[in-house]
């Protein structure tokens, strides 16, 4: 009602800057008197947090509301509210800093100063961009609520940059200085407050979209121009709406548009009949879309569409704040939805898209340090799906999205990795490590054949890119790239690894063979034989292991199209993999227990060998014989206790033995024959 409700003395002299926290339940003040007094919703003194003999010029809260950011002349300060915690604090400008701002959303810290300068930090107090010094002193600086832009005020200056700190446009309006910006709550307006006792007001416009030959222009609040760049002539519409657009998408051959009120879903094939539905509320902050919906974030929670506007799912995880997520802690495709935790930024909550439901046994994918972006891969079979993640370290992690209640493994695939994107339409990984551009032809193949992984990699100079570059987009095979002084780059990635893919989804060997020997590149190769193991095609495996000289590995396959039974072709694929215990398991639950045993005889894990022939009373001579020998040529001694217990008084006969061997062989090939065959290209989930 704009009724005053308290007035409190609260410093001695001006009170500079005051701030409530993201709840809204604590207010913070500072003052020319160097305090930083927080104050109850009611008015209620509730400490004094800071006194310092300098003036605090400005403040701001931590994304948690746990830690407050203050001034102190040319120093930045962190301090947080419990006692005795750890204070951060670093020299910032050269000049007094006389405004920041923190954003709960990316965790980035802005400060400005006399010294004419604006700079970007992160939470460590880390430098991540520093401006050329301008005319003026820098008077205010605030960030857009979601993260991706912020607005710099000087005298007779507006100034509209992007997060990583380079600037999209410059205003000179006639103001003095502007000493105070605020944003709209969308993220489409921002007021500011001059020095000649004006409030100028500015909409953010010029915004663009692209993907493939469109280009989109946001020109007016309520207009959209859109381009379709053709070979022989550029046709171009003009999209009218009834409210201001607050965000957009256009991916997917499909354009989404959110204004204060509704929501446009637009077919890049036809501009002129849009479907349009309410939303619930107006502020979205995020649209995500995968090839079958979309997904727009409010701040009442976060909706998947289908593209004809029905409502599919809404998923919810305890404590969510939609406020705070973004493109790099949400990623969608066709089937699942995974969600970085702010609270506990080590969790991903993983959801099936068109249920909502958390996946597979309910429980999220837990890291042992902090996660910072996540992807996930767009094609394949929805068990296949894959999830990649940077974590604080920099270091660039794959894991399987479908937990079959067993732990799933976590695999390092890259280092030193800035950003990342999946292709659009195969599931090629690119990303950008220390001065390198590297792309994953297969990253499955960590899961198939670790040692192959470096052979499928395709690394580029990126030293062009300068200090802290962006991947914008993965289309087709051109990725574009955002350098830190703003300009685009597009890089080309080979076509063929996009065909391999599609050739293998649907089974069609013989051509992708074809496609690797008109290449003749090694990288292709070497991804077919991943893909051939994987899909358990092991006549596919054998020819491209040949072509890249993997000779060991072609014998193996040899051995292993030469077992008698089924089970024992499959185990051993399993084992080519490195899956020790589901190779195991598999024999014993087809009954073949002698080659269970033998399998860890072989890979000298004696204990389970021991443990499996006591189990169920059968070749503990053989055990015990082979450990014997193994101890002979290596000149050792028995020392496990297990081993001398079963020895005891037994005498090893090779030819019994051996006699044995030959009869549990001779059991399976039986087997074998009395069962129909089976095509060992057959893909087994196990």
């Amino acid at each position: 009602m704009g009724r005053v409700e308290k007035s409190i003395e609260a410093h001695c002299g001006a009170v500079l800057a005051g701030r409530w926290n993201y709840e809204g339940t604590a207010l913070v003040t500072v003052g020319e008197d160097g305090q930083i007094k927080i104050w109850s919703k009611s008015g209620m003194l509730r400490s004094t947090l800071v006194q310092q003999g300098t003036p605090v010029y400005s403040v701001a809260w931590s994304p948690d509301s746990g830690k407050v950011l203050y001034t102190s002349g040319k120093q930045l300060i962190i301090k947080p509210l419990q006692p005795n915690a750890k204070v951060l604090q670093w020299k910032a400008h050269d000049g007094v800093i006389l405004k920041v701002d923190w954003n709960s959303v990316n965790d980035l810290i802005l400060s400005a100063g006399e010294d004419c300068k604006y700079k970007v930090w992160d939470s460590y107090g880390r430098l991540l961009y520093s401006s050329q010094p301008h005319e003026y002193p820098i008077t205010s600086v605030a960030w857009a609520l979601d993260g991706e832009l912020f607005a710099v005020g000087s005298f007779h200056t507006l100034r509209l940059c992007d997060k990583t700190g380079w600037s999209y446009a410059l205003e000179k309006p006639n103001t003095g200085s502007i000493f105070n910006i605020a944003w709209s709550i969308d993220g489409t307006q921002i007021a500011g407050a001059c020095g000649n006792g004006h409030v100028i007001f500015a909409h953010v416009v010029e915004q663009r979209w692209e993907w493939k030959n469109f280009e989109i222009t946001l020109t007016k609040r309520r207009t959209m121009e859109v381009m379709v760049r053709n070979v022989i002539n550029d046709a171009m519409d003009l999209l009218e709406f009834r409210d201001r657009v607050i965000k957009a998408s256009l991916n997917y051959g499909h354009l989404v548009v959110s204004t204060s009120l509704q929501c446009y879903v637009f077919s890049t094939k036809n501009w002129n009949t849009p479907l349009i539905f309410d939303l619930k509320e107006g502020t979205v902050s995020l649209i995500l879309q995968a090839e079958r919906h979309f997904l727009l974030i409010d701040g009442g929670g976060i909706y998947i569409y289908s593209y004809d506007g029905r409502l599919i799912s809404s998923p919810k995880f305890p404590g969510m704040r939609t406020d705070i997520l973004n493109a790099q802690t949400v990623s969608l495709s066709n089937d699942t939805l995974v969600i970085r935790d702010k609270a506990d930024e080590k969790v991903i909550y993983l959801f099936e898209a068109l249920t909502g439901k958390p996946l597979g046994d309910g429980k999220p994918l837990t890291h042992k340090t902090e996660i910072v972006e996540i992807a996930l891969d767009q094609k394949g079979l929805t068990n296949e799906r894959k999830i990649a993640f940077i974590d604080k370290n920099r270091d660039l992690y794959i894991t399987s999205v479908k937990r079959f209640g067993k732990e799933q493994k976590i695999i390092k695939i890259g280092t030193m990795v800035h950003t990342l994107a999946w292709n659009d339409t195969s599931n090629i990984l690119c990303g950008l490590q220390d001065t390198r551009f590297t792309v994953w032809y297969y990253p499955n193949t960590v899961y198939v054949d670790k040692d192959l992984l470096p052979k499928t990699l395709c690394e580029k100079d990126a030293s062009e890119f300068s200090k802290n570059p962006q991947i914008v987009r993965f289309v087709g095979n051109q990725v574009t790239v955002r350098r830190a002084d703003g300009s685009l780059i597009h890089l080309n990635v080979s076509p063929y690894p996009p065909i391999l893919h599609e050739y293998i989804s649907n089974s069609k060997w013989a051509d992708a063979v074809r496609l690797c020997r008109f290449v003749k590149d090694q990288t292709m190769w070497a991804c077919l034989a991943a893909m051939a193991v994987a899909n358990k095609d092991m006549t596919t495996a054998e020819i491209a292991y040949a072509a890249i000289g993997e000779i060991d590995k072609v014998q193996y396959i040899n051995s292993i199209k030469d077992l008698p039974s089924k089970e024992s072709r499959m185990a051993h694929i399993l084992l080519f993999s490195g899956n020790i215990q589901d190779a195991e398991t598999l024999l014993l639950q087809a009954g073949l227990i002698y080659q269970a045993i033998q399998v860890n005889i072989n890979l000298y894990n004696w204990n389970r060998a021991l443990e499996l022939a006591v189990k169920h009373k059968t070749h503990v001579d053989t055990v015990l014989a082979y450990r014997q020998k193994f101890l002979e040529d290596f000149g050792k001694k028995e020392t496990s206790k297990q081993f001398l217990q079963y020895a005891e008084g037994l005498e090893v006969d090779w030819d019994k033995i051996k006699a044995k061997i030959e009869m549990e062989i001779a059991k399976e090939r039986e087997r074998a024959a009395s069962t129909p065959p089976v095509r060992t290209s057959v893909t087994v989930q196990h």
